[in-house]
């Protein structure tokens, strides 16, 4: 499976129900840094499995929508807005943030992640900026 398919595939799966999201996808020494509103952090291999599991306890569903997913040999960058429905208004989808990541895959598992996100708002998303361009 090539990088892409990879890093496609963790995002098509079940990231708000799938407990075993972490062991299928990430390598065991995986790195996952990330700058957000809420400051920088890395996370190693248990943070982002305690980061799913209150992910699993917040959203019934998350969606991605991608505007770029590029591949370089083993790195994939990926540009996208999050969706999710939340377990207090399961019948309402509410963009989160968009994302700018570029992930290493190592022996076809998510191996390092360099990723920073803001908030989605009206303004970002009537701006259609983040709507998928055809390469």
């Amino acid at each position: 499976m090539s990088s892409k398919a990879i890093v496609k595939a963790f995002y098509d799966s079940d990231l708000a129900n799938d407990e075993s999201v972490v062991s299928k996808f990430f390598h065991d020494d995986c790195e996952l840094h990330w700058n957000s509103s809420h400051g920088f952090m890395i996370l190693k291999y248990k943070e982002i499995e305690d980061f799913f599991k209150g992910t699993r306890e917040s959203y019934n569903t998350l969606r991605f929508q991608f505007s770029h997913l590029l591949e370089d040999n083993e790195f994939v960058t990926s540009r996208h807005t999050l969706y999710a429905h939340t377990i207090e208004n399961p019948d309402n989808e509410v963009a989160l943030a968009h994302f700018t990541a570029v992930w290493e895959v190592k022996e076809d598992k998510l191996y390092r992640c360099y990723e920073i996100s803001q908030q989605a708002d009206e303004k970002t998303l009537e701006s259609n900026t983040f709507l998928e361009i055809k390469i």
